[in-house]
């Protein structure tokens, strides 16, 4: 599989979201799709200390040993754990690390991501922190999500001399276009950050399971959702989008799965496509979906998703 830079990293273009272990994948299953996708050249594991409760490191950490060498390990903090657990205070920012690594079981992790800004702290302080856990040895690359392009921004101001920010997970996909708006698509090939897509599949509505006008398929992650969320999912302006991709990937013969992978990595910006995955037929098929799409392609694929 390509890979590309993130920081100091050779990351897969294909990553593996791990939210899925420790709530709806057990640990017999979680540990297949782990070594599904390393056995299809996934180098990437994506996971945060709120998924599954904790459990989703545990699993992940479990899952590795033996073949810990070929993958890199991210993972998240900041959003609350508990009542008393959250943030990204020096003193939080070092003891949410040394949680982290405990229920992995490794002795460093590959890229340590502050899950969403924490405005009562100043970023310096907390880029001060994570700077003392690269300097330890016990992280090798420090990443964000969630932040604005000025955040961003202020970020790479703060971290002059020092570890910044290699990476940023912010919203990203055919169907939510924002860091093309919003400044952060441009943020990140000025200030050579890597960004790392979230909802790349749009919550199931690109992986080709789902038809505008039919039931939504049982299982899902869309199905599961609560209905409050599910409403912004299944918008009409979502739906007409959906049905457009699907009849363009059967006019062309190309899975839409593919399409909307292949799309987001023929942006160089982007350093790796995260998406979740529930069995190891799914990582798979999420690990040959990248492909270099034709220009003729791109351009049909941006109109038909224009805003």
């Amino acid at each position: 599989m390509e890979r590309r830079a993130l920081g100091s990293l050779s990351v897969s273009v294909v990553g593996v979201g791990c939210n899925n272990f420790g709530s709806r994948l057990d640990e017999e299953a979680s540990a297949a799709v782990v070594h599904a996708a390393l056995d299809a050249g996934v180098t990437l594991f994506d996971t945060a200390d709120i998924y599954g409760k904790g459990q989703s490191e545990v699993f992940l950490g479990r899952a590795l040993r033996g073949r810990r060498d070929e993958a890199l390990i991210a993972t998240k903090f900041g959003m609350p754990v508990d009542d008393e657990h959250f943030g990204a205070s020096p003193a939080y920012v070092r003891s949410a690390c040394r949680a982290s690594l405990a229920r992995l079981g490794v002795d460093h992790l590959d890229l340590f991501q502050l899950h969403y800004p924490d405005e009562s702290v100043p970023i310096d302080d907390t880029l001060g922190a994570l700077g003392e856990l690269v300097e330890a040895g016990l992280v090798r690359e420090v990443g964000c999500s969630n932040l604005s392009a000025d955040q961003l921004r202020a970020a790479w101001v703060a971290s002059a001399g020092r570890p910044g920010f290699a990476s940023i997970q912010n919203q990203y996909s055919l169907l939510a276009r924002d860091p093309e708006h919003d400044g952060v698509l441009d943020a990140c090939r000025e200030l050579k950050v890597g960004l790392l897509p979230y909802y790349p599949l749009a919550n199931g509505l690109l992986t080709g399971k789902f038809h505008p006008g039919e039931a939504v398929p049982e299982g899902t992650r869309l199905a599961l959702m609560p209905p409050e969320r599910a409403v912004h999912w299944l918008s009409e302006r979502f739906q007409h989008a959906v049905d457009d991709l699907l009849a363009y990937a059967q006019e062309i013969g190309v899975p839409i799965l593919t399409l909307a992978f292949s799309w987001l990595l023929d942006h160089p910006e982007v350093a790796s496509v995260i998406a979740g995955a529930s069995s190891p037929v799914q990582v798979r098929a999420n690990a040959a979906a990248a492909h270099h799409l034709a220009p003729e392609v791109r351009a049909r694929l941006d109109a038909l998703t224009a805003p």
